[in-house]
């Protein structure tokens, strides 16, 4: 057997050739070879990929001298395979050939049932953890011809770029199911560090290259932070100079003043040589020519079509303009040169990290449009990119009411021209059945394109793994999405029947109530047709479909039947982990805690990187009082999703409840199944516990949830009560909790957000120390435990607070006077404690006032005067105010002001008078009620005093 290269033919995008070459027809058994008969397709059992392996595995093994020649062809062999489907379901322009006929055995060919049902089982092969693909995926052998030969370790060898192809066809097939697969995952990961190893080595555009598409499996992982590291590094390799920034300008058709608007500025490196420069230059006068997705207008009557800039000087916003490249500061934000593709691509691949993090966030929708505006302003020297950035754009628009309609009318467009560019006409030669059932009910209303105006195929898949761009059915499921949250259920149904996504056609039923006819969707699905409507005795189909187990959980959603959970459970081979978190979420619903910690335990087995579910095993476990289980279960939530200031508050209660002698090991973290090897008693080695390590341990975790959750008021009020239990306190942290409590709480509760007894003690606190300006929470006693430690673990937010370096006396006068003061309507405590405070400051004249607030709000109470015994304690308060008022009259009345026009005056020159007025206004009130009490004597002997005196 002759070795020829096929390096040239995959190039130039002729996958025909390659997949028909006389290696191949041997390869797919359609040419006689020494190949024995023991490893036809017929004694393989009928399983294509096991048939497939074998032959590739005993041409290696008898090419002899060729065998390097031969790997390299067969590698070849499956990315011409791999391109071949990506052009028939992302890309276009169609094949125009029948893929059925040239890589299936001839025997299936021949019956279009038996190859239908063929077909459906290669389907059926791709499921991964019980994870499903499209159920009528065109093409579908191409990609399991890839995926064999691409993890055949011996065609795949430990060359750098076969694993990058490898690589590449597994995420592909990640992104083909309906969730992502952690034993894929897994995969991926690994041969990314296979990668990331050797392709430093690399040219800058390789380097560049691997790094956006790291970046995509990032963001489908939800890595969204790793993914905008290895964008800025990308940008770096590339050259690529970009700022988001502000320009004035107008946005709207009746604006008169010029504001800043956002707007991307951006600009690839020059090119270095004459070759480069005539190739982009005929790049760019191509996309003018080519068919390209029509890019819509807005037609709105208040937008512009687009921001009209000033030609003034350019203002600052994200970027300022000095720190501004002096490349993009001569910029014309509304004329600005096209980009080269990688350029563009690590544009839009921003926006999609930025709208994966936050989705809902009118603010983030505003910065990520500029990205996809500046890919469209330029245009762009490839198809693919330019659909991908109207793709972009039209998904943020879908959010506003000014842009929603153009936003789905643009992912229309979309839709139109992938069908038109991926559509085989029904006169050309014979194409798949998979094939030829699509293009039966696809609609377009776009003409499909001359050959001379569309892009060429190497051009169209020269960035594709790069872009990952969607699938024509993701594509098509993603518009009927957009039209189920516009309201238009109706239309979503039409696409979602055509497509036979029967999953989303019973949710969409439920969606307008009509749940009954979604269970008779999934049941014809999962069963065979019964005899009746009443007949309950239903048998399941043989074979079941693909997404079986996703039926068996909707309907179990729609029933509350933990049945249909655990036979989606046993259809999937206990590789479902969304059954076992569905039968977790219907126990704890029915309180059967138990259960619902076992079947949350079996998810995370499959699936160890769902911080959901991390997350609902943690509250299960607080339930049950499993202390050390829920810190495990929280502290892995946290592991994955640093920034849920859920978890680290409920962390915090967990910790709370251990006892000193449990110490946190962190390999327990990485195991579900917890045990008891996450606990050591420190007892057994002869050290003695820290009473208050849980303690520092869950304060560290509330602070830190705090800086997340800013505006949880319930986390501060843990914040609080976990500061007091600390010894010493650390006292700054307790007022910058108190003083958030009172920003987040002073409209609804007033006074009562304050914790008086927390304030009492830091006044007592303030009080009990030596001098003003020594007292400071650094310079407490120290005990056992450090202060200044805890708080440099991590710091609370302190805004519209004073500096810490101003100390911890400036801290609580502050919030005593400021914030606590204005909000005291019927609190002698507060008023108390304001007194007190002034006292110590040496206010005179503000301390009397206080108390006198403070006598009047408890002269205010009602039913005081009664004399009954459950109105004894209100009047023990009112005799004790009026006895506290004569104290401060008499010590404070003849001092003097300490400031203000009067200062050096008496502070009360009439004290005396106020004092028996105020003495003689409470017995009258009260003789009727309480004469001959304590509380009444005692009133009555002062007054007296006052008298004599």
């Amino acid at each position: 057997m002759s070795i020829i290269s096929f390096e040239e033919e995959l190039n130039e995008g002729n996958f025909y050739s390659i997949l028909n070459s006389s290696l191949a027809r041997i390869l797919f058994g359609h040419d006689k070879d020494n190949i024995p008969n023991t490893l036809s397709w017929q004694s393989c059992g009928g399983d294509w990929n096991d048939f497939l392996y074998l032959r590739a595995s005993h041409l290696i093994h008898h090419s002899g001298q060729d065998s390097a020649s031969l790997r390299v062809n067969l590698f070849h062999m499956a990315v011409a395979a791999l391109n071949s489907f990506l052009q028939a379901n992302v890309t276009g322009p169609p094949l125009s050939w029948a893929s059925t006929d040239l890589v299936l055995p001839r025997v299936l060919c021949d019956d279009l049932d038996r190859l239908k049902q063929y077909q459906r089982q290669l389907i059926l092969d791709l499921s991964v953890d019980g994870e499903s693909v499209y159920q009528l995926t065109p093409r579908v052998e191409l990609f399991s011809l890839a995926k064999c030969l691409l993890n055949h370790p011996k065609i795949v060898g430990d060359d750098v770029f076969n694993v990058w192809e490898r690589l590449r066809v597994n995420f592909w097939h990640q992104r083909m199911l309906n969730e992502n697969a952690d034993s894929l995952q897994k995969n991926i990961y690994d041969d990314l560090d296979i990668v990331q190893r050797s392709i430093l080595d690399q040219t800058s555009k390789t380097k560049a290259q691997f790094l956006i598409e790291r970046a995509t499996i990032h963001i489908q992982h939800g890595f969204d932070f790793k993914a905008r590291d290895d964008l800025k590094n990308a940008a770096r390799e590339t050259r690529l100079e970009f700022a988001l920034t502000g320009r004035l300008g107008m946005r709207t058709k009746f604006q008169q003043k010029e504001l800043s608007q956002l707007v991307v500025l951006a600009k690839s490196a020059p090119e270095e040589t004459q070759s480069n420069i005539v190739n982009h230059e005929l790049g760019i006068e191509r996309s003018k020519n080519s068919s390209k997705p029509i890019n819509l207008d807005l037609n709105d009557e208040t937008l512009l079509e687009a921001i009209s800039f000033s030609k003034q000087t350019p203002t600052s916003a994200i970027a300022d303009e000095e720190t501004l490249p002096s490349a993009l500061k001569s910029l014309d934000p509304a004329d600005q040169p096209t980009l080269k593709p990688l350029d563009s691509i690590i544009l839009l691949v921003v926006a999609s990290s930025i709208t994966n993090t936050s989705p809902q966030d009118g603010l983030t929708r505003e910065e990520t449009l500029p990205y996809a505006t500046r890919v469209l302003i330029g245009g762009s020297t490839n198809w693919q990119v330019y659909t991908q950035a109207l793709l972009v754009r039209s998904r943020i628009e879908g959010y506003r009411s000014r842009t929603v309609e153009r936003g789905v009318l643009q992912l229309q467009a979309v839709v139109d021209q992938v069908i038109a560019e991926t559509t085989v006409k029904s006169s050309s030669t014979r194409a798949d059945s998979s094939q030829a059932s699509d293009e039966s009910t696809s609609v377009t209303f776009l003409p499909k394109p001359k050959a001379s105006e569309s892009a060429p195929v190497s051009e169209r898949l020269l960035y594709i793994h790069q872009l990952a761009s969607p699938t024509r059915w993701k594509l098509e499921a993603e518009l009927a999405d957009r039209w189920v949250s516009l309201g238009g259920l109706r239309t979503a149904l039409e696409i979602y029947e055509r497509l036979q996504m029967w999953a989303e056609v019973s949710l969409c039923w439920a969606a307008s109530d009509r749940e009954d006819k979604a269970r008779k969707i999934l049941r014809n699905q999962l069963y065979e047709p019964a005899s009746t409507d009443q007949d309950m005795n239903l048998t399941e189909r043989i074979p079941l479909p693909a997404d079986a187990p996703r039926l068996f959980c909707i309907l179990g959603d729609m029933d509350k039947s933990p049945a249909a959970y655990e036979r989606a459970w046993e259809v999937s081979k206990c590789r479902y982990s969304r059954a076992q978190r569905s039968l977790g979420k219907h126990y704890l619903a029915v309180h059967d805690l138990a259960k619902a910690d076992e079947a949350y335990v079996k998810s995370l087995r499959i699936s160890p990187q769902n911080h959901s579910t991390w997350f609902a095993l943690g509250s299960v476990r607080l339930q049950l009082e499993d202390w050390m289980g829920a810190v495990d279960a929280f502290g892995r939530a946290i592991q994955i999703e640093e920034k849920d200031a859920e978890s680290w508050s409920n962390l915090a209660v967990a910790l709370l409840r251990l006892s000193p002698q449990m110490t946190l090991n962190n390999s327990s973290l990485s195991d579900p199944d917890h045990g008891n090897q996450g606990i050591v008693n420190s007892e057994g080695i002869g050290s003695v516990p820290n009473p208050q390590k849980h303690i520092i341990e869950a304060f560290v975790a509330l602070k830190r949830a705090a800086v997340l959750k800013r505006d949880s008021y319930r986390i501060w009020q843990n914040i609080l009560t976990v500061a007091i239990k600390l010894s010493p306190p650390p006292y700054t942290d307790i007022i910058i909790a108190q003083t958030r409590l009172i920003e987040l709480l002073s409209n609804v509760e007033g006074e009562k957000c304050v914790d008086i007894d927390v304030v009492e003690g830091l006044v007592a606190h303030l009080i009990s120390s030596s001098s003003l300006q020594s007292v400071s929470f650094q310079n407490t006693q120290q005990t056992t435990i450090s202060s200044e430690s805890i708080e440099s673990e991590t710091s609370l937010p302190s805004e519209n607070l004073p500096s810490r370096k101003t100390g911890f006396s400036k801290m609580l006068i502050d919030l005593v006077q400021k914030k606590i003061t204005p909000l005291i309507t019927s609190s002698r405590r507060l008023w108390v404690l304001t007194a007190k405070l002034s006292l110590h400051l040496n206010h005179p004249f503000a301390t009397l006032a206080a108390y006198e607030k403070a006598w009047r709000v408890t002269l205010n109470q009602s039913g005081w005067e009664s004399g009954t015994k459950e109105d004894e304690v209100g009047w023990k308060e009112v005799s004790d105010a009026t006895v506290e008022l004569v104290d401060a009259y008499e010590s404070l009345g003849e001092r003097k002001r300490e400031a203000g026009m009067s200062e050096g005056e008496l502070v009360c020159k009439e004290w005396k008078f106020k004092a028996r007025s105020a003495v003689r206004g409470v017995l009258g009130r009260a003789k009727e009620g309480w004469d001959g009490s304590e509380g009444y004597e005692l009133l009555e002997q002062r007054l007296r005093e006052l008298k004599s005196g």
